[in-house]
């Protein structure tokens, strides 16, 4: 941003992320207590809204519904590497990260003292709907010919809600997590409604749809997925839950 004259050297940034796991914006947390300019940490969700709800109101609870999206490497109902962040607004206190670590595991929920959720302050936090997710993938491509993949979009569409909402105009950079090239199906069908007819589900018609993502996006499939189209099926175990333990088992043995 500074080297193409967006901003200039210590001016402060924003960064959004779509955070299922806490682990990127977590980094971001990190480069801003290292001295990088960051002014508001976006924590951008889902509908498994967990990281939100704890945001505002201090408490974490899993014990929800655990909802499946289009934006699956954010389905996450225990976000690990949140407990790095407990730990830092906990004044680095490793019992008391600890005893609400356990009271995670026992009952499923904690809650932080007013004085840790006020270290929180430099985070913002809301969500995106499955549906919102696709609007915003269609509304981006129609601007601009951009496309992004549906995790990107919960970020996009996120920072849309809180630039709206506080009217502050900071430099974002929002972290593009994952190609739309994984997610050929969803991307496609929030730009091309006929699409959403297509159930997506047959190999060869997921490359086909890839095939034609990269016709209209102008941009070319990377290599490392253009070249799943040959690569040899090295891995076909299938188990059920009951029968993982034996299933791993016997995998360790064979080896």
């Amino acid at each position: 941003l500074v080297r193409e004259g967006k901003v200039a050297p210590g001016q402060p940034i924003d960064v959004c992320v779509p955070t299922g796991n806490f682990g990127n914006i977590l980094a971001a947390y990190y480069a801003k207590r290292m001295g990088l300019p960051i002014a508001k940490l976006l924590c951008a969700s889902n509908d498994n809204r967990v990281l939100v709800d704890f945001f505002h109101t201090g408490c974490y609870d899993r014990n929800r519904p655990f909802i499946l999206t289009t934006s699956p490497s954010m389905d996450i109902l225990i976000s690990s590497n949140l407990e790095r962040l407990i730990y830092e607004i906990a004044g680095e206190d490793a019992s008391e990260n600890r005893a609400l670590m356990q009271e995670l595991s026992r009952e499923g929920r904690y809650r932080i003292t007013p004085a840790m959720q006020a270290k929180l302050k430099d985070f913002y936090s809301d969500s995106a709907s499955t549906d919102e997710v696709a609007a915003q993938i269609a509304v981006l491509y129609e601007k601009s010919g951009y496309v992004i993949d549906t995790h990107t979009a919960v970020a996009s569409c996120v920072y849309d809600k809180y630039r709206k909402s506080t009217g502050d105009k900071t430099p974002t950079v929002i972290a593009s997590t994952a190609s739309p090239y994984k997610f050929p199906h969803s991307v496609l069908s929030a730009i091309d409604k006929s699409e959403a007819e297509e159930t997506g589900e047959n190999e060869q018609d997921v490359f086909a749809k890839m095939e034609r993502l990269a016709a209209l996006s102008g941009v070319s499939i990377q290599a490392a997925v253009e070249e799943l189209k040959t690569a040899p099926v090295r891995h076909n175990t299938v188990c059920g839950k009951d029968q993982m333990q034996a299933v791993t088992e016997a995998l360790l043995l064979k080896k």
